[in-house]
């Protein structure tokens, strides 16, 4: 049996293609699976810098249990702070009695960085409203 010298090496052609492919969906996988994690990621921190800065209530008031009002520069600043200490950036909004921040953040790719896609950017929204509840009631 004689071969046709024109078959050969497709096999070889064919399999380093599928390889190349293979790999490309994998990376695809990984990098998009990172990037939704940093999503994820981004919106844990904007809930708990929204948590920390609504913690800070006007302290008489409350004591009292006349009302309850929002120290606005104490909740913007722990808010602000708690973002600083975690590494991202981000914008803090509190009105009366609610609190919005808002992170933005960077996933650098492992495998897209191949393809020229150094930066995939994510944000994450989280809003913190202050309520006084008696007995489990919100009043």
């Amino acid at each position: 049996m004689t071969r046709r010298r024109d078959e050969r090496g497709s096999v070889t052609i064919w399999l380093a293609l599928t390889s190349f492919v293979m790999m490309m969906l994998v990376g695809l996988a990984v990098d998009l699976g990172g990037q939704v994690r940093a999503q994820q990621r981004a919106h844990d921190l904007a809930t708990q810098a929204a948590r920390t800065g609504g913690q800070r209530v006007q302290p008489a008031p409350a004591i009292q249990g006349h009302y309850l009002r929002v120290d606005h520069a104490a909740a913007r600043g722990a808010a602000q702070q708690y973002l600083i200490a975690t590494g991202v950036s981000g914008t803090v909004d509190v009105s009366a009695d609610t609190m919005t921040v808002t992170v933005a953040d960077t996933y650098r790719p492992r495998f897209l960085s191949l393809l020229g896609i150094n930066r995939l950017e994510v944000t994450g929204t989280a809003t913190a409203r202050l309520i006084r509840s008696v007995g489990g009631t919100e009043r």
